[in-house]
């Protein structure tokens, strides 16, 4: 393939694909970030104004380890070495999550199947929001445009203590079986529960009055899910993607891998630096969903090899200008959904 002899071509003077230097320091950065929001609300924060600031400081730092730290290790892309990889994707145990359930969820399923109604969980969010047109529509729909933003910030707190579990009883994810799980599958996963509501509530609550607690937990939950929440929207819920199907009669889709990626994908924000390093470069999910294994530090770089070969060969290529850009297609997106195509129930 073109693209992969260019890319290979690119790291030939770009450096490592994995163990960057750059990555190590940034996660240091976020960790520090982290445990200093922590700490600060732990020992520090005694009145309303500084507990709502740590929660909101503690609640974007959550969701910087999850872009960055988590869903790189997670992908194998942090580094060469696998135990550093598995390190980095338990980060998200420490936050209240599974690294089991979702290396399965996200690498697996998603990667394979993006945008394929019935198969990619990320676009399921049962009754409450439609995101496909093969999904149903409900009367209720019609308002999602504007609830399903602010229901973005109860996700994390729904796989914390219940979708996790959910899965692991059905054995599935969507109509993909998930693996046997291993004993040492089980230590990560019970030690992450346990450990995540002694940090969360049991050490607090030693210290601070029980509203106090719930109060910075929803603060911090909350504004860590609409971060997370809409910026993976971003990329695969928007006017430009597409909602392939597979053939009826083969059950299999019509394009190959690779150009399935493009056109259920669109990068958003690429020149805004700032952004590109707080959501993991999580902006250039084109390159990411082409290139799972190679740390985010490159997308930037791809991003030009990509778009330069698929204007080359006549595939498409999409992408918003802005934050903003990609925010409002969103919007429109949710508000066609819950207007047309199917009959409303």
């Amino acid at each position: 393939m073109e693209l992969r002899r260019r890319v290979d071509s690119y790291f030939e003077t770009a450096g490592k694909r994995r163990d960057c230097l750059s990555m190590y320091f940034k996660s240091a950065v976020i960790m520090g970030w982290f445990f200093g929001a922590y700490f600060f609300l732990l020992l520090v924060a005694s009145t309303g104004w500084q507990v709502l600031l740590g929660a909101i400081l503690l609640g974007l730092a959550m969701a910087a380890i999850g872009f960055n730290i988590q869903h790189d290790g997670g992908h194998r892309a942090y580094s060469r070495h696998p135990w550093v990889n598995r390190l980095a994707a338990m980060s998200l145990d420490l936050l209240g999550g599974s690294s089991f359930v979702w290396a399965r969820k996200h690498n697996s399923v998603h990667h394979t199947y993006a945008n394929i109604t019935g198969h990619d969980d990320d676009i399921d969010l049962g009754p409450i929001g439609r995101l496909s047109p093969h999904q149903r529509r409900f009367r209720f729909h019609r308002l999602q445009h504007w609830y399903l933003w602010a229901l973005y910030g109860f996700v994390p707190s729904k796989w914390q203590f219940y979708d996790d579990f959910r899965d692991l009883i059905r054995g599935r994810i969507a109509s993909s079986h998930l693996p046997a799980m291993r004993t040492s599958d089980w230590i990560v996963f019970l030690a992450g529960k346990l450990g995540f509501v002694g940090l969360a509530f049991i050490l607090p609550l030693s210290l601070h009055a029980w509203t106090s607690v719930l109060f910075a937990y929803a603060v911090a939950s909350f504004v860590q899910g609409v971060v997370l929440g809409v910026v993976f929207q971003l990329a695969h819920c928007v006017e430009e993607t597409q909602f392939p199907m597979p053939d009826p009669g083969t059950k299999k889709m019509t394009t190959d891998w690779a150009v399935h990626q493009l056109v259920t994908t669109v990068d958003f924000a690429r020149d805004n630096r700032l952004l590109s390093w707080y959501i993991g470069g999580l902006n250039f999910q084109i390159e990411h969903h082409l290139f799972p294994q190679v740390c985010h530090v490159h997308y930037p770089g791809l991003s030009k090899v990509v778009e330069q070969t698929c204007a080359e060969h006549g595939v498409p290529y999409f992408a918003h200008r802005s934050l903003r850009a990609g925010i409002a297609s969103h919007y429109r997106w949710l508000r066609r959904m819950g207007r047309e195509d199917s009959p409303a129930i």
